[in-house]
């Protein structure tokens, strides 16, 4: 049996068909520290929140990927905050093979943003980072 799940990538790199986004490089967050691993979601909400929030320069871009070796829950949106993962977010070691875009996708609004930014904040300042392992 086929997986037919659609997994996307937010980010505010300009990517072409056909790339990979692999692990190793600078993190879109945090303190942009070289990333073990790299991120993808079953839900476009939570790409978005990764286009909107990622740091670089640019517009945030969504990506239709399909990774290339096993993927696992991300441990950042799937400890006891959110059991189950509802956003449906996960990480691999692997690479992530761009097979498209979404060109056309409405972000959140300006006071939502500032609400996640605000929170994200708040986080850091506890000294709450996230989970790299």
């Amino acid at each position: 049996m086929t997986d037919t799940q659609t997994y996307y990538h937010g980010t505010k790199a300009h990517l072409e068909v056909g790339a990979l986004i692999e692990p190793g490089y600078a993190s879109n967050y945090g303190k942009r520290n070289q990333a073990k691993f790299v991120y993808l979601s079953a839900t476009l909400d939570a790409a978005i929140w990764g286009a909107e929030l990622a740091l670089g320069e640019g517009r945030g871009r969504i990506y239709i990927v399909e990774p290339t070796g096993p993927i696992e829950d991300d441990p950042n949106l799937t400890d006891k905050k959110f059991p189950g993962n509802p956003t449906k977010s996960y990480r691999s070691r692997s690479a992530f093979r761009v097979i498209g875009e979404v060109t056309e996708w409405e972000g959140h609004s300006p006071e939502r943003l500032k609400q996640m930014h605000d929170h994200l904040e708040n986080l850091k300042q506890q000294g709450i980072e996230a989970i790299e392992e």
